[in-house]
Parts: C-alpha cells; structure tokens; sequence
C-alpha cells in the first residue's frame, strides 16, 4: 500500500470513527447512562425516581454507554467503509473498537478521583478540569480530547 493511499485510508478511518463517536456519546447514550456513569457507594447519584445509585450501578451504566457507543462506531465504521470502497480487516477493525471502546470506559467513569481527574492533576490541569464556569467543562474538554487521541491509535491501527 502506497504513503498516500495509507493516508487516505487513515483519514477516512478517523473521520467514521469520529463521527461514530459523536453520535454515541451525544445522540445514543441515555439520560441515565449520562447522569449514572460516574455514581459510587461514596458519591451516589439519586435518579428521577428517588433510586439511588452507587457503584455497582454506576459501573453498569458505564459499560451499557461504552457498549452502545462502540455499538454506534462499528455501525459508522462499517457503513461507511462500505460506501468509500475501504476493505477492512476484522481484526484491525476488533483491535480498534477495542481501544476506543475500552479506554472510553476508563475515562467515562468519572469517580471522584478517577483516571481523568488524576491525569489532570498530574499534568497541572486540575483546575482546568474543574472548571464550570464561563461557559465551559473543563473535564467534558479534556475527556473529548482524550477520546480524539485514542480514537486516532484505532484509526492508525486501522490504516496499517
């Protein structure tokens, strides 16, 4: 396979993984996977029926969401692979929806003092993290932005 069309096949890649991402996180996920990912026994979430929620229930939710969302990725992946001619491999596509997949639970699950949180304390990000002011999340910015890096492994892994 040539530099450029290698190129082309990682574009494509990145862009129906990218877009399989957006519509699993903003448009499939549910209110309650949305509102439930992150609840522990310490820092329950209580739903709109009185239910509280911990652990259990909040790691639940979690994987639901990641399984919906890979679920959305495969389909746009797939879909679009077929329209743009690209012949992908099962086992680069498996290997791929595996990272985005997996590595979208450990930053979704935003426990107190999760993975995220750590990462942007370690790198002096943790009060941009916090940030919930002016109009922006700062942890919802650097959780999409950790999806992109990620989602750019999968879509290089898928170019090989």
């Amino acid at each position: 396979m040539t530099t450029t069309a290698r190129a082309a096949r990682f574009a494509a890649a990145y862009a129906l993984l990218r877009a399989g991402a957006d519509v699993g996180d903003h448009l499939v996920q549910t209110d309650h996977c949305a509102r439930t990912k992150g609840a522990t026994d310490a820092a329950p979430v209580t739903g709109d029926d009185g239910t509280v929620h911990g652990t259990a229930a909040g790691r639940k939710a979690c994987a639901v969401h990641c399984l919906t969302y890979s679920a959305t990725q495969a389909a746009a992946l797939l879909l679009g692979a077929r329209a743009l001619g690209l012949r992908l491999r099962p086992g680069q596509v498996a290997a791929a929806l595996a990272i985005s997949g997996l590595t979208h639970y450990a930053i979704d699950r935003r426990v107190p003092r999760g993975l995220l949180q750590r990462f942007a304390d370690a790198t002096g990000k943790g009060n941009f993290y916090r940030l919930t002011d002016y109009g922006m999340n700062g942890a919802y910015c650097m959780d999409g932005a950790v999806h992109h890096a990620f989602e750019t492994i999968a879509a290089a892994v898928l170019a090989r």
